[in-house]
């Protein structure tokens, strides 16, 4: 909706002159400033009852919100306007009175779920060993048995949803959980949601057939979904998930997602020539002038269409994704031909947060299906956040880069989803010089980064020492996890605030708990530290984990489906970890590990780390053989892919 309001009002003269004359304007890219997002939302939603965007919120000079909503059509606008002013010069007391009883609604909602305002728990913790069942069983009972998902339209895929479901599949092997598994993603991918001709997903579904989506194609999407997709195929062995594994990272690795000053795109609009879903559908006509009778059969085209007298691509449920010669040869004819359309809007800047998550899944898909382009491809990518995103004076991470305008760069006006003008001031912005090895494309880094870009960053690292055995990448996970504890530690509650304690001071510090279409930064990063902990041996990440999943254990009884990713974190930190370490030149030793659904488990292996894991472990009569440990106390080693297969329960 952002662009709606854009044109209506921000971008109408006489709306403009209003605003200026009386306003301080303030537009903001929630992308870019989440605890600004958070804050405000939970006012708006204090208001009015529900959220949405574009949020429209009226503030006082300190920044309490006293007023707010969602969309204003123009006129409606125009007047609100007139009427904030009169009361602002006639009844500001009724104003500063709104916004103290808003303010504290907004403190209190954003803080942490169980807790009251001393940080004290309201409630004793729940039973660790129900989260999982007590989770799998609230999102079953929402699955949709005929199309897969949960609820009804508009669908989003929730891949936090679906990642729960696999860890419940392999440790109870419950049929319902796998029956709602595959079929919600076996819907997805052969619906219109899922790119047919060049990978990747879209936003989310507007019906319940996941046919008709809204066209947006986010970079946060396709990495979680690419992830998703990777551990079904592990766990089932299904070709059909492999093959949307390879589709959706080819197309995050293509322009113009992957941008050539380095990092990746954060999104592509849904419109393009003004109209939605243009760039994507066809015509009966075109598609048989290009691809045949052929493609026209496979992807359902009709001469009526399927929405709004154009066709959507897809593939009946149920239906094979693999496609045969003739059909492959259509459908590289049709990306030809839709190629030389107007792309849509690229959302050209590079998240420290959504690009860590692309190098977490292309580290770990890469390892897994024999792929060492993603997997340099994920290096490439974490060297360059490492040399753009940290601030030259002291190393702290940033939130935001973007390149400049011109080839390569795609500068963003200041209008629309994602459009600022860069620019080397603000607080945390730094203009960067050339990045990481072989120089990149120079650019703006603004913003200081937020828990969620370190928890992932944490992730990504620890999945880069996964899968290439560089011991650099244990050195940068534990640098990140250091930055975590001391910046956004709550001495209270042990958990994670969303920013931390040198980010610039807001009406309300807030905290990321619940799990939504992106997981929380609480439940990466417990996760993410739980893995570092088994692999360093450093006790400390372990402690902070546990203290996470505690300070949210009485939330998480109350409503387990709002907190998926901490019910995984929580079960991980139970059940305890499975420790790999494989030594010398074994790369059989390692597919046995790599290619199985091994939510449990971490490998170590290649170049030796300060960690446990390598104690007595580097000598020649120590080489070419796997070791299978608990808390560090290792099973007799092997050199049997078989046997090591046995052992790690695959």
């Amino acid at each position: 909706w952002c662009h709606v309001m854009a044109h209506e009002s921000f971008e109408d003269d006489d709306t403009a002159a209003a605003m200026n004359a009386d306003f301080v304007n303030v537009k903001v890219d929630r992308e870019e400033r989440p605890d600004v997002d958070s804050i405000y939302m939970e006012a708006v939603q204090a208001v009015t009852g529900s959220g949405g965007w574009p949020m429209t919120v009226f503030l006082l000079p300190d920044g309490r919100p006293f007023l707010g909503g969602t969309y204003f059509p123009r006129n409606h606008f125009v007047e609100l306007l007139g009427q904030i002013t009169r009361a602002w010069r006639e009844r500001r007391r009724d104003l500063e009175d709104a916004a103290a009883q808003l303010a504290k609604a907004v403190r209190a909602g954003t803080g942490l779920p169980g807790m009251d305002v001393l940080g004290r728990g309201s409630a004793g913790p729940g039973d660790s060993a129900q989260f999982l069942p007590a989770a799998a069983d609230a999102l079953i009972s929402r699955h949709d048995p005929e199309w897969g998902g949960f609820g009804r339209a508009p669908k989003f895929p929730q891949p936090a949803m679906l990642e729960l479901l696999l860890l419940a599949v392999s440790r109870t092997g419950r049929r319902d959980g796998m029956d709602a598994l595959t079929l919600t993603l076996d819907a997805m991918a052969a619906g219109g949601i899922y790119d047919h001709l060049g990978g990747g997903f879209a936003r989310y579904s507007t019906d319940r057939q996941w046919l008709v989506p809204h066209f947006e194609k986010m970079l946060y999407d396709n990495s979680l979904l690419a992830r998703v997709y990777l551990h079904a195929w592990q766990l089932t062995g299904s070709d059909r998930y492999r093959q949307v594994v390879t589709e959706t990272l080819e197309y995050l690795l293509r322009p113009p997602v992957r941008l050539t000053g380095g990092g990746l795109a954060s999104a592509e609009d849904a419109d393009s020539e003004g109209t939605e879903g243009r760039f994507y559908v066809w015509d009966a006509p075109e598609v048989l002038e290009v691809g045949g009778r052929a493609a026209a059969a496979w992807y359902g085209v009709t001469p009526k269409g399927n929405w709004e007298d154009h066709n959507i691509l897809f593939r009946p449920l149920g239906a094979e994704l693999d496609r045969p010669p003739e059909v492959e040869a259509a459908r590289l004819a049709l990306l030809a031909r839709r190629e030389t359309r107007v792309r849509p809007g690229l959302d050209d800047k590079v998240l420290t947060e959504w690009n860590a998550m692309a190098v977490a899944v292309l580290a770990e898909a890469g390892a897994a299906l024999d792929r060492p382009d993603w997997v340099a491809a994920a290096a490439q990518l974490a060297d360059f956040l490492l040399g753009a995103l940290r601030r030259p004076s002291d190393g702290r991470w940033l939130r935001s880069w973007q390149g400049p305008a011109g080839p390569g760069g795609h500068q963003q006006g200041p209008a629309g989803p994602g459009g600022h003008q860069q620019g080397p001031a603000g607080p945390g912005g730094h203009r960067q010089g050339p990045a990481g090895p072989g120089g990149h494309q120079q650019g703006s880094a603004r913003h200081l980064a937020y828990a969620g870009d370190h928890a992932w960053l944490i992730e990504a690292f620890t999945r880069l020492a996964e899968a290439t055995g560089e011991a650099r990448w244990i050195a940068e996970a534990r640098a990140a996890a250091d930055a975590l504890l001391e910046l956004f530690t709550d001495e209270k509650s042990g958990a994670f605030h969303m920013t931390g304690h040198d980010a610039e001071v807001l009406i309300a510090r807030p905290m990321d708990s619940q799990d939504g279409a992106l997981p929380s930064a609480n439940s990466v990063a417990a996760t993410a530290l739980l893995r570092l902990a088994a692999l360093t041996g450093i006790s400390r990440y372990r402690t902070q984990a546990e203290a996470v999943i505690h300070a949210l254990s009485a939330a998480i009884a109350a409503a387990p489906i709002a907190f998926t990713g901490l019910v995984g974190a929580a079960e991980l930190a139970r059940t305890g970890l499975t420790e790999v370490v494989v030594t010398g030149d074994r790369p059989d030793l390692l597919e046995v590990v790599r290619r199985r659904y091994l939510p449990g488990a971490v490998l170590a292996w290649g170049e030796p780390f300060d960690s446990p894991l390598w104690e007595g472990r580097t000598g020649s009569d120590q080489a070419n053989l796997a070791f299978v440990c608990r808390d560090y106390a290792c099973r007799a080693p092997n050199g049997d892919p078989a046997a090591l297969a046995t052992e790690v329960g695959a």
